[in-house]
């Protein structure tokens, strides 16, 4: 899946193919799309609504104590503070705009086609491809447990699910729409006027850039992934972990290998930006990363903690998809501190980056547990038809699943 688009040649032709398929949808105008559209007024699931009309979370590791509230700690640890308190509405409604390429300036791409359910909500490629074909710098972190992330962005440059969520869509490589382009396509739309008022009742005027921003965070919310054989197990199911994930569990939390430092359990991160000197792609000048957010030199070269939940499903990995296989990824940490910098150039590498030399069989094991992070159980419905009639999205993610397959 990953080795075909992790290539930027192959990502033109994969584009090209979205190009040749959208365009058959894209020459019906959009007034001719009009069927009925009602949001749900359920939550989705492992959420409860109250009286309020507010979706609240509720998982055991609400049950337990957390080290300075942030999610550190053993097994039976709280999670760090979540995002929840929207309306099933307005979860509904950030749903069909996730998969309405109407979002885009070309009308061309939707959220999905980065964030794809089908590969872990994230893309596939080393480097996705925005519009008109343009190959971006990083890859599509994964939208899972959204919900409980500070910090957004390989370079940590968001601080909420709104400014993540409309950063895309306004910005020349990903979506190229500006504010009032979307407005307009939205208010186009006959379904979308309606909808809005419905997820934002008493609003005199609904269909605002605010309101868009809100729906599309209410939904990347609702992205829960909370029952893993793992977790499971942190409950207290001893045979929820296999012997081989076991193992790896044990390698992941030991001093040797300090996996868990960073990719801190319940999580599996601890938010933090490192530079853990990663190499590029060849023929790619550094990516200064957390440098440029933070106006930082100390911290070039340094990139979010990303969560290995689900991280089986998320290849290529790294910032840029430098290695196609999590067992290329585990390995890169046990070749030596340091070993991928260039002669000639200086990176403050984190303190946690040492020489652990783990053996093969230790390499695998970790492998093993990283798979026991795996649960897409509450992955959500693709829609059948998205308001503005553009595409059919089950459609266009089997069509991106499928040319990662090949």
């Amino acid at each position: 899946m990953g080795k075909l688009i992790a290539h930027n040649s192959n990502a033109g032709v994969i584009f090209c193919v979205y190009s040749l398929f959208f365009s058959v949808f894209l020459s019906a105008p959009l007034s001719l799309a009009k069927p009925f559209f009602s949001l749900s007024d359920q939550c989705p699931p492992s959420f409860s609504l109250n009286s309020d009309n507010q979706c609240q979370l509720r998982n055991l590791y609400q049950f337990y104590d957390s080290l300075q509230d942030r999610g550190l700690g053993g097994l039976k640890t709280a999670l760090p503070e979540h995002r929840d308190g929207f309306s099933p509405q307005q979860i509904d409604l950030g749903r069909l705009l996730f998969f309405d390429p109407v979002l885009s300036g070309d009308k061309n791409l939707s959220c999905a086609n980065c964030h794809n359910p089908a590969l872990g909500f994230s893309d596939g490629m080393g480097r996705s491809v925005g519009a008109g074909g343009k190959v971006s710098q990083r890859s599509a972190p994964t939208l899972w447990n959204s919900a409980f992330l500070r910090v957004f962005f390989w370079d940590a440059r968001a601080n909420s699910l709104e400014e993540q969520a409309v950063g895309p869509l306004f910005s020349d490589h990903e979506m190229a729409n500006t504010p009032q382009q979307l407005i307009a396509n939205l208010s186009q739309v006959d379904a979308y006027p309606q909808l809005f008022s419905q997820a934002f009742p008493g609003s005199g005027d609904p269909l605002i850039i605010d309101n868009i921003a809100t729906a599309l965070s209410a939904f990347q919310s609702s992205l829960i992934s909370l029952n893993s054989p793992y977790d499971r197990y942190a409950h207290g199911d001893a045979n929820a972990l296999s012997s081989a994930e076991l193992e790896g569990l044990n390698v992941f939390r030991s001093f040797v290998a300090r996996c868990s430092q960073c990719h801190t359990p319940p999580l599996f991160t601890n938010q933090q930006v490192a530079v853990i000197g990663t190499p590029e792609p060849t023929g790619l000048a550094r990516d200064i990363g957390a440098a440029q957010t933070f106006n930082a030199e100390r911290l070039r070269g340094g990139f979010k903690v990303p969560t290995l939940r689900n991280i089986a499903r998320t290849a290529p990995y790294m910032h840029s998809g430098k290695f196609t296989t999590l067992r290329d990824a585990a390995e890169f940490y046990t070749k030596g501190r340091g070993h991928a910098v260039p002669e000639g150039e200086t990176l403050l590498l984190h303190w946690h980056i040492s020489d652990p030399k783990l053996t093969d069989t230790e390499l695998d094991r970790l492998v093993d547990f990283m798979g026991a992070l795996t649960d897409e159980r509450f992955i959500p419905k693709i829609p059948d038809q998205v308001p503005s009639g553009l595409l059919n999205s089950k459609v266009n993610i089997s069509l991106v699943t499928e040319l990662g397959e090949n």
